[in-house]
């Protein structure tokens, strides 16, 4: 009884440690150069490349597919047909990928240094942004990896908290491509004391007025916070929304959420906010610097 238990227990390991290959190993594909070896039996050991269409030439058994194969899989197909052919009772089949036909992964988007790496084996995402100088100050920290040869595609949170970077980490593989878009900006102009473009970085990619206008440095004491201006984009076209800036840092109005390229002007005098409109609020944030929301 112990004996099957024991049995059973081994089975149930080796299925697991092979359910863990087959979700973690990069799988074979066409131009892929493998080694296939025959345990005790080295006439037999034999390095192909995969053909386009998945298969591997090989001695006493001819073509045999193993394209969208893990390398232990395909072992075990290789070792099932030599049983199945009679060429070999109990073979002991080993493989190993020496080299992958696409080991570039691209990088493209808000990166110091984008272009295409050399991988052999997956490598974090984190590890690929690394390579390629970081993400800019204007980075999305939602970092997409398309995967290569399909329409699948994985979707990375690069957190500001270390833990949870660490611990939603995803794989790249050799072939796949990494983008990294735009973030979302908002600008603060007129009376603050670090005007411009701030990028939406924040761990939770909100942003409120009272945040963004510490951001800039807050608003100077020569400004009209009781003549705040929001310029919006909607669908029906630009508005001009009146914002009441002394009220809200009173409290005795609630703050307002801001949204992707929400410009906020702050007036240096009754005068200027007069003659300052919507459309030429706009035209000047158009040519900001950006920061990065830290």
């Amino acid at each position: 009884m112990r004996k099957r238990i024991f049995v059973g227990l081994l089975l149930l390991c080796s299925f697991g440690h092979s359910c863990l290959a087959q979700k973690e190993s990069l799988l074979i594909g066409p131009g892929d150069m493998v080694q296939v070896d025959v345990l005790d039996t080295p006439e037999m050991s034999q390095q192909v490349r995969v053909t386009d269409a998945g298969t591997i030439p090989l001695a006493y058994l001819g073509s045999v597919h193993i394209a969208g194969e893990t390398p232990a899989r395909a072992a075990a197909e290789i070792q099932q047909a030599l049983m199945n052919k009679g060429v070999m009772r109990h073979p002991e089949v080993t493989l190993r990928v020496q080299e992958y036909a696409t080991q570039d992964v691209s990088v493209v988007g808000q990166v110091h240094a984008p272009g295409t790496y050399a991988i052999t084996t997956p490598q974090t995402v984190l590890k690929i942004v690394s390579l390629a100088g970081g993400l800019t100050e204007a980075a999305d920290r939602h970092i997409v990896v398309k995967r290569h040869g399909s329409a699948e595609q994985s979707t990375y949170y690069l957190s500001n908290d270390p833990q949870q970077a660490l611990s939603d980490m995803v794989m790249v593989n050799p072939g796949d491509t990494v983008l990294v878009s735009h973030a979302p900006v908002i600008y603060i102009m007129g009376d603050v004391s670090r005007p411009g473009g701030y990028a939406i970085s924040t761990n939770d990619s909100h942003l409120s007025l009272m945040q963004a206008i510490s951001m800039a440095g807050s608003a100077n004491k020569t400004s009209v916070q009781s003549r705040v201006r929001l310029i919006r984009k909607t669908a029906g076209g630009q508005v001009d929304i009146p914002v009441r800036l002394d009220r809200i840092e009173k409290g005795k109005e609630a703050d307002v959420a801001l949204q992707p390229n929400d410009v906020i002007f702050v007036p240096f005098s009754w005068m200027k906010n007069l003659a300052m409109n919507g459309s030429a609020i706009a035209a000047s944030a158009s040519s900001a610097a950006i920061y990065a929301i830290p």
